[in-house]
């Protein structure tokens, strides 16, 4: 089991650079809902907490919903952190499948929530921010899971993908727009930035559609499953920054000519140069480069950049 400590009677602050107004308040309304818990008689249970629109909280009806997640991950035995537990309908389902789970909750009063429910033995939960989590901390192995709110979703997948020597592999509810966006291939709509960098460091398989009516509230679109098979990156692992900065410059203005894309960057004449050498069309966009394509053209970019002087291009 991951040692995290259980919450029991307090939080785990897992924020470092909180003032002290925010710790004394939180303070005061954590001890406020815990009571309210703690003196709750088992007959009648108390409410659960109210959802927040601001922290996009859209839980999930029914645990049978995650069965595609619990197939891809096969959990038994294996130590998960999970984003975003809410309510407790995957986590429950994550527990029956044989796993030791660390539930990582940003609302400190559905953390409180979870934590008091029945028949959760081997959970452990931690009030936090997730785009936190100190990925290389955890133990080789560990399975990461999430129900994930559409402000956080790509970000956290992106900070997440470099850990392939710990993480092997994950599994998210994300909405099908970005779902899509993960699995793109060159020439389409959905195809860009995040469909290149996923793909250089992880397999992609989105599992299953999750239809809006599944969620409370309902959404207004619909959620996927998508697994993530993480992998060791093409290039080296100093040099995958500047290969995403690349990637990115490229996709900043879609419309756009790779080309002039570039040379914001490198300057017309590396740009030129770097295309050329790769018989790559002047006038293609980034849309239509595969993930190999982007990766020669950064490796043709950096060898025509260090044959042009400061200046030249």
């Amino acid at each position: 089991m991951l040692e995290w400590q259980n919450l029991e009677c307090h939080v785990l602050e897992c924020q470092s650079c909180c003032d002290s107004w925010r710790l004394r308040q939180r303070s005061v309304r954590m001890a406020r809902w815990g009571a309210i818990l703690l003196s709750s008689p088992k007959d009648n249970p108390m409410p659960r907490p109210q959802l927040k629109r601001r922290l996009g909280q859209h839980h999930l009806r029914q645990g049978s919903l995650c069965q595609p997640l619990i197939e891809f991950l096969e959990p038994d035995g294996s130590e998960v952190v999970e984003i975003g537990p809410g309510g407790g309908v995957l986590t429950a389902e994550l527990l029956k499948a044989g796993a030791a789970v660390v539930a990582w909750e940003l609302d400190h009063e559905w953390a409180f929530s979870l934590r008091l429910q029945p028949g959760l033995d081997g959970l452990a939960v931690v009030v936090g921010d997730a785009l936190a989590i100190p990925w290389q901390r955890l133990p080789p192995g560990t399975l990461v899971a999430g129900n994930l709110p559409y402000q956080i979703g790509t970000a956290l997948i992106g900070r997440l993908l470099p850990h392939w020597q710990v993480v092997p592999k994950a599994c998210f509810l994300v909405q099908w727009e970005v779902a899509e966006r993960l699995r793109a291939t060159p020439g389409s709509r959905a195809y860009g930035a995040l469909s290149i960098l996923t793909a250089a460091r992880a397999e992609v398989t989105v599992l299953s559609r999750v239809v809006r009516g599944a969620f409370h509230p309902p959404p207004k679109v619909d959620g996927a499953f998508v697994g993530l098979t993480l992998q060791e990156p093409p290039l080296p692992e100093v040099e995958m920054e500047a290969f995403a900065d690349t990637v990115r410059v490229a996709f900043a203005q879609r419309r756009k000519m790779l080309r002039n894309c570039l040379a914001a960057v490198w300057g017309r004449t590396v740009a030129a140069r770097a295309m050329e050498a790769l018989g790559i069309d002047p006038k293609c966009r980034a849309e239509n480069l595969s993930l190999p394509d982007f990766l020669a053209l950064h490796v043709a970019l950096r060898a025509a950049s260090e044959r042009v002087s400061p200046g030249g291009g």
